[in-house]
């Protein structure tokens, strides 16, 4: 039996495991939000970077990546990545996933999909919302081992872009952060 998984974040550009099958896509009933801290990848424990999660978002849909992954030796190397990879999420979700707007069956169902929740005692690293300036400037000052957290943001937007799917909430934040640093620049 093949085990899915959905990377709505870094998972879309980035993999690190081995898989079968690519189908970009959605879910449902969630969206893509910049609440949950990075303390080990894109910030530090000082200073937190921001990464996506989802919340709940009755009639709203996520597009994204589910990878397919058979055989059983790559499941294994998969997740013993991911656990350590995603870490800092706490819930582990199974969902539907669809690839045509029109369908009313999933395409795949049980698709594996990590999420940060918003209970700080399970998840202490849940920064979640705050006024939009305040997060594009969290994100422009942010850095961590993996590098700035605007890379993130920028390599997000991009990978969407090559998808042909559309988030408001990553372009207004990507334009709003080039600003930023467009505005640093003729500050110097």
């Amino acid at each position: 039996m093949a085990m899915w998984v959905f990377g709505y974040g870094s998972l879309i550009w980035k993999t690190g495991f081995p898989f079968d099958d690519r189908l970009p896509g959605f879910i449902k009933n969630y969206r893509r939000v910049f609440h949950q801290g990075s303390t080990d990848h894109r910030g530090t424990p000082e200073f937190p970077g921001r990464t996506v999660t989802l919340e709940p978002a009755p009639g709203e849909i996520c597009w994204g990546v589910a990878y397919k992954i058979t055989k059983e030796e790559d499941k294994k190397d998969a997740l013993l990545h991911l656990e350590v990879r995603e870490k800092q999420y706490d819930q582990k979700e199974y969902l539907d996933f669809f690839i045509d707007i029109n369908d009313s069956e999933p395409a795949v169902s049980g698709v594996m999909v990590y999420i940060a929740s918003s209970d700080k005692k399970s998840n202490n690293n849940y920064l979640g919302p705050a006024p939009f300036e305040d997060i594009a400037k969290q994100i422009v000052k942010a850095e961590g081992p993996s590098g700035p957290n605007r890379d993130y943001l920028f390599n997000l937007e991009e990978a969407l872009v090559q998808l042909g799917f559309k988030d408001k909430h990553v372009t207004d934040l990507a334009t709003h952060v080039r600003l930023i640093l467009y505005a640093a620049t003729k500050d110097v």
